[in-house]
Parts: structure tokens; C-alpha cells; sequence
């Protein structure tokens, strides 16, 4: 029997060990979901709501500890895995409020009875969540996906087990029944079973390249509903505002969670000139004044998820090095920690091919241009759409803004991370595949079903007489 073990990439420290799921576990899983639908999917919503409702409490009343545990497992700050959990708290009435007024029944009156609108569960839904908010995003498709009748095989990153194990723990306190919600854990070859066995939904936050995977995978089963949720390599405008409240937004934008959201700033546009030289030097001070640190050291930001993900970081950045772009704060590690920890970095890579690509990590590139037509054609130029912001006092130039940007979450003088439960989250291009999450989440948790409905057959052969040929009666 393999085993799993995840450690707290700032100490080393064992976090949570357990069994790693075979491809026999997981087809075993999948079919009892399958029996537990049929029952689930009949339950009256108001319990399935009620039993919602208990985990929300659940959750509530485990603040501390659940807590805790995220910060140990991410490396992220206690008070960042602190706001997690209140997110997935309140995340239980929002997905409540969604689903009655995007998925829920709908009556209307016609001359032969009424017109119904109904929605469906899909059935099975496959659930594979990321590292960087290992309860936050996976709960975002779970709630919806079990309020809508669905029943749910989560498999949690490999890096963050423990997360997703109680999460269950706390579905089951709540009142789950047994199998409506199942746990696989494991890695690669374990998420790879889940997705080739018999499911009806595959929700996924991750990798661009993985959901390009997927994409490929499921475009010959057009049976199971597909949500990608993806990452971005997001631009933000910094035209003109007071530089002090512009830099701090834009270090907020790039550099929270470690640079580890999908909608963090990758891309610094700014005009030539005095204001976008101020900014720069206003966000290099900044920098070195970040508190780093381990999760219970109360620091601004903790390590990246994993000594891997640093070195894949600084091999990203050294080949952006390479192609000529300029270190204005080098990206270095932290002396006396872990190899996970690293400094955040601003390089200029103005007149410097550089690849279209992600970056998770605290790496902002900073692009300098002549107008702001030439800072909105640099917004777009990237194959992602996921966020972009733009900083100004100007009306005028956020109309236009808004009217040429191409994202999904598209924010004026407020970090590109900003985003609410109660609108939907997603992205275009390689950021997704047009199944924005969050408050659009039940959209996809549920199949529409239309219906004409009369008491009784009546009318229709006084409709259909004078239309017929002789021998009508």
C-alpha cells in the first residue's frame, strides 16, 4: 500500500500521512456515489439546505483548528488561513442564494395548465482541488454541487491531504449521509483514475496545462459537464493616483499568498515618465519591508507551497533573465529558512520577449509603454483572461477600459485579487472554459429541464378535426 505524506514547507514538519487511493479505490468510490445518488438526488432541497446549513456550523465551530491546520499544510499566514475558513462558511448561504435563483424551479401560467422550469443534478461529480486554497476552492464546486443533488468524489492536492480530509470530517458531523461525499487521496495517477472512471461532472482548479489536458481528455465524452477553473498571467494598469496608495494596491495585487492566487498581478503596465519611475521605486522600497515568515510568526506572507515550486519559480525567473530582463528586487531565498521561502521580485522585461506564461509565485514583470492604447494592447496580449485591474482617478479612462479588457474579473483601484462570492469568478481564453465559478457555480451543478404541463389531455382533438381529411368523425 503506497502512502501519502504532507509536510509544512516551512518547517518540514509531518502534517498528515495516510493511504493513497489505487485505481480499484477510486472505480469503488465512484460506483458507491453512484448508488448514494439515487437517494440523494430525491431529498428535498430544505434538507439537503438544512444539512448545508449544519456544515456551515460545523466549519464555524472548528475556526481555530481548521485554521491551523490549512496554515500548517500551505505555509500561508494564520490570519490568511483564518479569513479560508470564514470564506467557506460564508460561502454555504451564498451557494443557497445561487441555487434558487439560478438552478432552482420556476412556474409560469399558459392557457393549458403551466410552463415549469426544473433543474437537474448530472449525477457523480469528480472534484480536484488545488494546494493554495485547499478549502476555500474545492468547497466552492463541493457546496453548490451537493445542493443541486449531486454526489461528489473529492480528490484534494497531494500537497494539502489533510485539508480535504476535514472538510469531510466535517460534512460528516454535519449529517452527510454516507457516500454523497467521498475522499480519494493521492496524487497523479490517482486524480488520472478519477477522471477516467464513470463521472458525469469533472469541477477543476488548477493549471492552465492541466486544464488543457482535460480539454483534450473529455472532448470525446460529451456527457460529462467540464468546469475549469484555471490560472492567468494578469495584467494591472498603474496610470496615475497618489503613488503611495498606488504601490501598496499593486504589492497587495502581486505579492499576497506568496504570489500563489490565480488572479494575482503578474504584469506591471505603466506609462514612461515620471509617475510610472515614481511607482517603480515606490513598490522597490516596499519590498524589503514585507514580514516573511513561518505561519504562526504572524508575518504579511510564508513560504511557496513546496521547495519544488521555488525552483521551478527561479528557473522561470532566471530565463527571463536570460532573455535580457533587468532585476529592479532580485528573486532570492530567505536566509535561515527553508528552501521554499523566497523574496519577491520586480523585473523590468520592457523590450524583452518573454513567454506567455504563469508564473505562481511572488514575480511581478513590469512593461513600460508610451500611451494608454499601447498599455491596453499590452493588457491583452497574453492567451490568458483570467484578471485585470487599472489604476486611476480618470472616468473616462476606465470606460474605456472596461469597454477593451479581456478578462472575466476586471477591477478599477482595487487589487486584481479582489473578487465576491456573490458575483462569479472565471475567466476566457486559456483561463477556462466559459464555467465561471463562485456565484455562477450552480450553473454548472445542474442541467435544466423544461416542461409543458396540463391537468389533462384536453382540447387537443378540437384542434386537430379541421385539419382532417374525410371519415373525421
Amino acid at each position: 500500500m503506497s502512502v501519502l505524506t504532507s509536510t509544512c514547507p516551512a518547517t518540514g514538519d509531518t502534517v498528515w500521512t495516510g493511504p493513497v487511493a489505487s485505481g480499484a479505490d477510486v472505480d469503488a468510490a465512484v460506483e458507491r456515489a453512484r448508488v448514494a445518488f439515487r437517494d440523494w438526488r430525491r431529498t428535498p432541497v430544505a434538507e439537503r439546505v438544512a444539512i448545508a446549513r449544519a456544515y456551515a456550523a460545523v466549519l464555524k465551530a472548528r475556526t481555530a483548528e481548521l485554521a491551523e491546520l490549512i496554515a500548517r499544510e500551505t505555509g500561508k499566514p494564520l490570519w490568511e488561513a483564518t479569513q479560508e475558513v470564514g470564506t467557506m462558511v460564508g460561502k454555504v448561504e451564498l451557494s443557497i442564494a445561487a441555487q434558487a435563483e439560478r438552478a432552482g424551479e420556476k412556474r409560469s401560467a399558459m392557457p393549458f395548465g403551466e410552463s415549469v422550469l426544473r433543474h437537474r443534478p448530472h449525477g457523480v461529480m469528480a472534484v480536484l482541488g488545488p494546494y493554495n486554497f485547499p478549502g476555500h476552492l474545492p468547497n466552492g464546486h463541493i457546496v453548490p454541487a451537493l445542493l443541486a443533488g449531486n454526489t461528489v468524489v473529492f480528490k484534494p492536492s497531494e500537497l494539502t491531504p489533510a485539508t480535504g480530509a476535514a472538510m469531510a470530517d466535517a460534512w460528516s458531523e454535519a449529517g452527510l449521509p454516507e457516500n454523497v461525499l467521498q475522499v480519494v487521496q493521492g496524487a497523479r495517477e490517482t486524480g488520472a483514475a478519477l477522471v477516467a472512471a464513470d463521472i458525469d461532472g469533472l469541477l477543476f482548479t488548477g493549471s492552465a496545462t492541466t486544464g488543457a489536458h482535460f480539454r483534450r481528455a473529455f472532448a470525446e465524452r460529451p456527457d460529462v459537464i467540464l468546469a475549469l477553473e484555471l490560472g492567468g498571467n494578469n495584467p494591472l494598469i498603474a496610470w496615475d493616483g497618489d503613488v503611495t496608495e498606488v504601490a501598496a494596491l499593486i504589492v497587495q495585487s502581486a505579492y499576497i499568498t506568496t504570489g500563489q492566487r490565480c488572479s494575482c498581478a503578474r504584469r506591471l503596465i505603466l506609462p514612461t515618465g515620471a509617475f510610472g519611475d515614481a511607482v517603480v521605486e515606490a513598490i522597490a522600497a516596499l519590498i524589503p519591508r514585507l514580514t516573511i515568515g513561518r505561519w504562526d510568526e504572524n508575518p504579511y506572507i510564508g513560504p511557496l507551497i513546496s521547495d519544488a515550486a521555488a525552483a521551478t519559480a527561479r528557473r522561470q525567473v532566471a530565463a527571463l533573465e536570460a532573455a535580457g530582463a533587468r532585476a529592479i528586487v532580485p528573486f532570492g531565498g530567505i536566509e535561515g529558512r527553508s528552501a521554499a521561502f523566497v523574496m519577491p521580485a520586480l523585473l523590468d522585461v520592457t523590450g524583452v520577449v518573454v513567454p506567455d506564461e504563469e508564473i505562481f509565485a511572488p514575480v511581478l514583470q513590469v512593461v513600460r509603454v508610451a500611451d494608454f492604447d499601447a498599455a491596453i494592447a499590452a493588457a491583452n496580449d497574453t492567451r490568458f483572461g483570467l484578471s485585470a485591474g487599472l489604476l486611476t482617478d480618470d472616468d473616462a479612462l476606465w470606460e474605456r477600459f472596461v469597454l477593451d479588457a479581456r478578462a472575466g474579473v476586471v477591477n478599477r483601484n482595487r487589487p486584481t485579487t479582489g473578487a465576491a462570492g456573490a458575483q462569479p469568478f472565471g475567466g476566457i481564453g486559456d483561463s477556462g472554459n466559459h464555467r465561471p465559478s463562485a456565484y455562477y457555480a450552480a450553473d454548472y451543478c445542474a442541467y435544466p429541464m423544461a416542461s409543458f404541463e396540463a391537468g389533462s389531455a384536453t382540447g387537443n382533438w378540437d384542434a386537430l378535426k379541421p385539419v382532417l381529411g374525410a371519415g373525421a368523425a
